[in-house]
């Protein structure tokens, strides 16, 4: 689902096709990493055309280690903005079955 949002930032005009692809995302669970290695995990609200996301009850990750993140190094946020300029990776859950589907959409580019 990560091609998803790329080919929506890559969208200057509002195209069908790139609203259709966000609206599928709308409140799934997304993953989004920032510069300063912080992740935040909540369900995605939604995207402004600078490609800025929110995410509804968010809860933010931190750590100085590599491995995952201890409970005392998260704590829950709720509504959030996330500026597409601080995002360094975005990942949504889905299932296999979208998996396969992405894969052949990017075949067909």
């Amino acid at each position: 689902m990560e091609c998803m949002i790329q080919a929506v930032e890559e969208t200057t005009s509002g195209d069908n096709s790139s609203i259709s692809h966000v609206k599928k995302l709308l409140f799934r669970r997304m993953l989004v990493g920032v510069s300063d290695g912080r992740f935040f995990l909540g369900a995605f609200y939604c995207m402004d055309k600078q490609g800025n996301i929110i995410l509804q009850d968010a809860v933010e990750y931190r750590s100085t280690r590599r491995s995952s993140p201890s409970a005392k190094e998260q704590r829950g946020l709720g509504l959030i903005l996330i500026p597409f300029a601080c995002r360094t990776s975005c990942h949504v859950d889905c299932s296999i079955d979208e998996h396969l589907a992405l894969l052949s959409l990017q075949a067909q580019r």
